[in-house]
Order: structure tokens, then sequence, then C-alpha cells
């Protein structure tokens, strides 16, 4: 087989995006991942997907949009008119790209672009640091889409700004993959949720087959996605979905954390599966003074607290995740309490199989309920009913209702685990804003708030709000924003989806006002999500569910 041109993957996303039937798309990625040589498939499914690299590798392009937009005016000579109307027609910076390319280059493409040389760019730009990065990276940038045609620079722009719109999720590509290597789809979707890297499974896969997926295992210093919970709208719809049969543990206000250990060597990791460790010693330091076990992976809840140990606001515990310098006097300031809940791996041995119940007595053997979350098995609703007033007393945000037989299943939002908060709330993600007037002249600061629709692959307003920020972060995302501006309308400026916040609501309402067809009653935004990018907000389809919940409890209008 010859080398897989960039051109293949660019108009495999054409095909893509001109079809919305799932066995379509499917055939589709499968023939195209059988005619890549073995080395191209990590990097080819990656891309594919609008990725470059596993979610737990830290690097990033870090491309500006005005970087972008310099190297293509360097490449073209539009005309006032042509960049006006492709402004107004593209749907994304993938297509402005292809718009101006198509129209206005000067010269034609030097040398074909090959996937492995489009891979190898963007690991030399992720890598280009310090003094004279920015100017290595247009370098870079500019030497690929010299030798792009202008549906190649689209899918570059869409790949380097995260805006795949040809509706390939991460279960249609593990579809695709069992498809082109003959094998069930069982294996390859729990070797991906084991190692969380799609193009290690695809290769794995491609030139193992099942063997090569079987032998599949959880990994120290490969942090595993963590397993997610649905959400319910009160205890006794909990106690219902387990027939009484349920833990329930405080649901903190802080941020998730999965810590790997081998001896003395600690590394933290995020719930985006960023290592964080650097930021967080005092935790890494409280587990090596626990010698928990030889080898281990636990997963808790990181808070940040004041000095009678009472939890902080959530954006003082950012605070301690963003800071790179003066570590310890921020430690001193801003002290983080850290309090397990699972147990994953124990001396070679993967417990993500073994039942809740389980992994809890074992790690409550191990660490003692001093560093436990605060956590029941409740005989009736009102032993529930009272811990969950507790909760809230000690000011936290909700409980957790677990199943106590489930096993644990990394990236999954399954039936398994409940989210009961004490008001309804959603993660949505920032899809534009208005200028504000009067005291907030000069910011942007009503929000647009949207969520993806799993059907027509794109993001639908929902509401907006202006309450829940104070001035310092308005002005601060206001700045924000500018830097992901996609194009001005009015007094609105829309942006690249990127920005996840958790909003607090009373109610969800159908609209007219939205294509959506919902709305947000009294929405706020409580926090910015940080420790979450964007696929792990909330979407339409969760929004109707919780929705359709309501009329269990209130009359339907």
């Amino acid at each position: 087989m010859d080398s897989a041109t960039f051109l293949q993957l660019a108009n495999l996303g054409e095909q893509l995006e001109q079809t919305r039937k799932r066995k379509e798309m499917t055939a589709l990625l499968a023939e195209f991942l059988q005619d890549l040589e073995p080395q191209e498939i990590p990097a080819a499914v990656r891309l594919t997907i609008g990725q470059i690299f596993p979610e737990w590798d830290g690097r990033a392009l870090n491309i500006s949009w005005k970087t972008m937009m310099a190297v293509v005016d360097n490449l073209t000579d539009a005309r006032a008119d042509v960049r006006a109307q492709a402004s107004a027609e593209a749907v994304d910076g993938g297509q402005f790209v292809y718009m101006l390319l198509e129209q206005a280059r000067r010269q034609p493409p030097t040398s074909p672009l090959m996937i492995m040389d489009v891979f190898h760019t963007f690991e030399e730009i992720a890598g280009a640091t310090g003094r004279g990065s920015r100017v290595r990276k247009e370098s870079l940038l500019r030497e690929l889409l010299e030798r792009a045609t202008p549906v190649e620079a689209k899918y570059l722009a869409k790949i380097i700004y995260g805006e795949m719109r040809h509706g390939v999720s991460e279960g249609l590509m593990l579809d695709a993959i069992a498809i082109a290597a003959g094998i069930k789809s069982h294996w390859v979707r729990r070797a991906n949720q084991l190692w969380g890297d799609l193009g290690e499974v695809a290769w794995a896969a491609l030139t193992k087959g099942d063997a090569g997926l079987r032998s599949a295992t959880v990994r120290l210093f490969r942090p595993l996605k963590p397993m997610l919970a649905q959400t319910a709208n009160d205890l006794p719809e909990a106690f219902e979905r387990f027939g009484g049969r349920l833990a329930l543990e405080y649901k903190l206000d802080g941020a998730r954390v999965q810590l790997h250990g081998r001896d003395e060597e600690v590394r933290i990791y995020s719930r985006n599966l960023t290592d964080v460790t650097d930021s967080l010693p005092d935790v890494a330091d409280h587990i090596r003074k626990l010698q928990v076990a030889t080898e281990f992976i636990v997963e808790g809840e990181a808070i940040a607290v004041d000095p009678r140990g009472r939890p902080l606001p959530f954006q003082h515990l950012m605070r301690r995740f963003r800071r790179k310098h003066a570590i310890a006097t921020m430690a001193e300031e801003i002290p983080v309490d850290l309090h397990l809940f699972d147990l994953l791996y124990l001396n070679g041995e993967s417990l993500v199989d073994v039942p809740y119940q389980e992994r809890w007595s074992v790690l409550n053997s191990m660490v003692g309920s001093v560093n436990l979350i605060r956590r029941i098995v409740p005989e009736t609703l009102e032993e529930g009913k009272e811990f969950a007033e507790s909760a809230r007393r000690d000011g936290h945000e909700g409980l957790m209702a677990k199943d106590l037989t489930s096993a644990y299943t990394p990236g999954v939002r399954g039936r398994s685990w409940l989210k009961v908060k004490h008001v309804m709330s959603l993660d949505l993600v920032i899809a534009a804003a208005d200028w504000g007037y009067g005291r907030r002249h000069g910011w942007l600061s009503n929000y647009h708030l949207a969520v993806f629709d799993e059907e027509t692959r794109e993001f639908l307003v929902v509401g907006k709000t202006f309450k829940g920020l104070s001035d310092a972060e308005f002005q601060a995302m206001t700045e924000r924003l500018l830097v992901l501006e996609l194009g001005r309308q009015r007094s609105t400026v829309f942006v690249q989806p990127r920005i996840v916040v958790e909003v607090l609501f009373n109610e969800i309402q159908q609209s007219g006002q939205y294509r959506s067809g919902m709305a947000l009653r009294f929405a706020r935004i409580s926090r910015i999500r940080e420790d979450k990018n964007v696929a792990q907000a909330d979407t339409l389809q969760t929004l109707r569910a919780l929705y359709e919940k309501q009329f269990e409890y209130k009359g339907r209008p």
C-alpha cells in the first residue's frame, strides 16, 4: 500500500459531512482504516476525529486565529468583498480558510501533503516553546498550508481549532475499528476505556486482531477516563433506581482527581486527564505518607478549605490548579483536602471489574475512614434525606448515589452512579456573548448558553444569562472570548465553543425563541468549569430527558 495522503482524509471528511446515516459513515471509516499502513493508523484515526494527541497527552498546538489569518493572508489576495462574503457564509474557521484559498490563492499548492507529514509538523508546533516559538509555529503552519489544497486547508483548520462537524463520535469510530479489524466491538470499546487512546486501540485491532485487545488492562501513569454519573432529580428517584440498595456519598464542590503511585512516585491527573501533580504537591505528599501500597490507582475529590476546614468556592481551588510558580506559598494560602472514593488498581491487579462495595472495602482497609469521602449505606429513604441535609449543612453541593454491585466503567455515563444536587444544574458551553451596558459597558457579559445536539452535531442555544460572575471574572471572560471570536453581528460576538460553565436553573421550559426548542428559567452561572472540556458538557438529549422528568412531580402545561 502507498502512504496515505492528507487529501484522502480531507475527502473522507467531505463524504462524512454529506450523510447522517450511521451505517454509511461507519462503512466509509472502515474502508479508510483498512487502506492505512500500520505506522499511519494512530495519527490518522485521531486526526479524523479532530484530535492530534491522546487525551492524556498534555501537548497542545496553541495556534491563535490571528496567526492562522496572518498565514492565510500571506497566501491569498482576497478583496474586501470576497472576505466579507466568506465571513458571512462560512459556518466555521475551516470553511472560511477554504473559501479564501479557493477564490484568491496566489500560487498553487507545492508538494503533496501526507498524513504523517501533518502529524509530525503538529508535533513540532506543539514542541515549540519559549522565545521565538510564535514565529516558529507560524513558519511551520505556513509550510503546511503552502502544500495544502483548499479542502486540505479546511481540515487542517478544523483539526487545529477542534471544529470537526462530520458527526464522527468516538463511539462511531470504535464501531468502524471493529468492522475494519473484523472483531467484536466489545473488545474495542473496553480497550479504549482502559487505554484512553483511539489511535493505539485502532493500531492494536488492525495489526494484532482480537488478541491485541483482549490483553488490554489498566496501566499505571496512564490515566483512565473517569466513570460518569447521570442526574437524578431527588433521592426518591435514586432509591427507586437501585431498589433501595445503594451507597450515598457527599458530592463535593471540588475537582475530581486520579492518583497513580508506585513506591515513592505519585502523579495526579485531573478529570481531563491532565497531569496536575506540580500544582498539588501537598496532595501528593499526603498520599505518600499514607503508604497506600506498592502500586495503586485511587480516585478522589480535591477541595479547597478555609482554616476551619470548611469548603471554599470552586474558583479558589482552580487558582491552585492554574498556578505554575510559587506553589508552596499558594499551598499555604489555599490548603487542599483530598477525599478518596474509589480504588481502581492495586499491586498489579486491575479492580475496575470488581463490584463497587468490594472496591470501597479494600480502599477503607488501606487508608482508613479519615481519608475517605463521607458515605453511608442507608437502610431507609428518611436516613438518606438526613444525610443529604448534612451534606447541605456542611457546604457541599449534594450527594452521589451508587449501585453497590456496579463495576467501574471508564468514560461511560452509565446508570450505576447518580448525582443528586440541591439545585438543578447543567454544564453548558458559551457559544456567543453580548456587549454589556451601564456598569458592564466594555465587557462581554450576557452569555449565550448552548448544548450539543448529538443528532445534528451542532451547538444549540438554550438560554442567556449575565448573572453569576464578578466584575473581575467578566473582564477575564471578555479577554478569553475575544481570542475565540468567529464573527460579529451587531452587539453579539460569536465564539468557538470552548468554555464550559456550570449553570444553575429553576426549571426547563419549551421555547420557540431558540432552535433547540428548550429554554432554562432563571439561569445563572455558578462557576467556570476549567476542569471540563466541551466533550464533557451536557447535551440537548440530556436536557430533553430532564424536561420530561419534571412532569413526574408537576402538571404538564
